[in-house]
């Protein structure tokens, strides 16, 4: 791997609120960001909203507002969230942005060899923006799985992209792995999708479809469609074409996506950087859904999940153990209020914090705060590392969860209260019950590295009481106990 590192996130579009998913995509980029940052790479890291399409320009008429205006109110929620979820992004990206509407135009008149005009009819899902085969419609009974609408018939003159011309090309790279697809069964998926070759792309409609957009160079009449725009920006941020350090980073090391755009971005994508003499991206890490107690969040069932509301609950730190740790990164996911509070109590505030407070008391108890010379942790880093390399982030943080656990057992079977208490008779104590004090700060300093890149607060708090020689004390405890979804086991009955 070399120094300089690139790591993108899907664009979401700026007519809904943040949701859980978008949460998703900026966690799991940050928190391979971090790590690679901790291992001396300089990353960039690209974020963005995507700000064109039919679907804002409805929202915006019936806000009574211009597209731009609209666009520019809405964008800052999804900046918000960025920041909420202690994204470390590098660049920010609007699809609006005078350079990457340039840029775009450039892209288009590199690849005109591959566009032709052409006629299309097809069924067209307003809530994708995109057209979908008669298979398709016909496996979904003519109605769109996600957004509960029947498909349109649309017939229109527009510009396709012979996205086909390349089908060998991406296929033969995604089975030789120089763009990876992670995990193994997407990448499966996504070669049994291509099986017949990828079928050409309408790239554009006419303007009296689509009025939001980037005009077609030399055909004002037409209007870019919403991908050729989106996925341009992934190397637009960077400075592309007139920039020349965007060749710095580019290609990504991983496309962070979740999986209901995996067909764009393993087909078309691919198809326009060929187009344009550009290198693949290296990996696309396909996350799955977060569900809610089983189901599909949908606003219609009302069981949407907000992650401001979890993070404004909980903590950021919480927040950010529990989707790195119970959501797969590789799969979908199940949330409940009831099994987030439940992972908080249990693991954040007994596993851990309780852990962090009884080494500290009893360093302050039985040596005056003072620490040995602590070893360093000797846990073995290397299943921690190999699940980072295989972007299994939930794995990587299991075994440090078996590290807390295997410390707080240590604890117990060690006894140090009892070694305490022949302080007086045993001359012996006294360096054993250092020695072991030293031995769990040692440890705990490792953990507090390992967590740098998921809950970077509880690692500086763990780092900041024990790397000084001596404890500083915290302020209050790191984890404490809440029960607003889960019974308080002190005041159910029965106890």
């Amino acid at each position: 791997m070399g120094k300089n590192l690139y790591i993108t996130t899907a664009i979401p579009y700026v007519n809904a609120k943040p949701h859980i998913g978008n949460a998703l995509d900026y966690l799991l980029a940050d928190i391979w960001s971090r790590y690679q940052k901790q291992n001396g790479r300089q990353v960039r890291f690209q974020v963005g909203t995507d700000e064109h399409g039919n679907k804002i320009a409805a929202k915006a008429a019936e806000a009574g507002l211009d597209p731009q205006t609209y666009t520019d109110q809405m964008y800052g929620n999804f900046e918000a969230l960025m920041r909420k979820v202690g994204a470390e992004f590098t660049d920010f990206i609007r699809t609006t942005d005078g350079h990457h509407k340039g840029a775009v135009q450039y892209i288009w008149q590199q690849l005109q060899p591959y566009i032709y005009k052409g006629t299309y009819q097809g069924w067209y899902c307003t809530g994708h923006e995109a057209f979908f085969t008669d298979k398709e419609v016909e496996a979904t009974g003519g109605v769109c799985p996600d957004h509960q609408t029947p498909y349109e018939q649309v017939a229109e003159e527009n510009y396709y992209l012979k996205t086909g011309e390349f089908s060998e090309r991406i296929r033969d790279a995604i089975e030789k792995g120089k763009m990876q697809i992670v995990p193994e069964f997407r990448k499966n998926e996504f070669l049994n999708l291509i099986k017949d070759g990828l079928p050409d792309v309408s790239i554009s409609r006419p303007k009296k479809s689509l009025t939001w957009g980037v005009p077609v160079p030399g055909d004002p009449e037409q209007i870019m469609y919403v991908w050729v725009d989106a996925l341009s920006n992934y190397i637009t941020v960077l400075g592309y074409p007139d920039h020349a350090e965007w060749q710095e980073y580019w290609p990504a090391d991983v496309q962070v996506i979740g999986k209901d755009i995996l067909r764009f971005h393993a087909g078309i994508w691919p198809a326009m950087l060929l187009g344009l003499g550009v290198s693949l991206p290296k990996k696309l890490l396909v996350h799955g859904f977060v569900n809610v107690g089983g189901a599909k969040m949908s606003k219609t069932v009302g069981n949407v999940v907000d992650p401001n509301e979890i993070i404004d609950q909980y903590g950021l730190d919480a927040f950010r153990y529990f989707f790195a740790r119970h959501i797969p990164t590789q799969d979908d996911g199940d949330f409940t209020w009831e099994k987030f509070e439940t992972a908080y109590n249990n693991e954040l505030a007994n596993d851990l914090g309780n852990l962090v407070a009884r080494v500290a008391n009893m360093l302050s108890k039985y040596q005056a705060g003072v620490i040995g010379d602590a070893p360093l942790g000797e846990h073995d880093m290397q299943l921690y590392r190999e699940a980072f390399d295989r972007l299994e982030f939930d794995k990587a943080l299991d075994q440090v969860w078996q590290m807390v656990r295997s410390l707080n057992k240590y604890i117990d079977d060690v006894k140090p209260w009892e070694i305490a208490k022949h302080k007086e008779k045993d001359p012996d104590a006294e360096p054993h019950l250092s020695e072991v004090l030293a031995h769990c700060v040692g440890n705990l300093l490792q953990i507090g590295d390992l967590l740098i890149p998921f809950m970077p607060d509880t690692a500086s708090k763990i780092h900041n009481m024990f790397e000084t020689g001596v404890v500083v004390p915290l302020d209050g405890v790191l984890f404490p106990k809440i029960y607003q979804h889960t019974p308080n086991p002190q005041t159910s009955k029965g106890q």
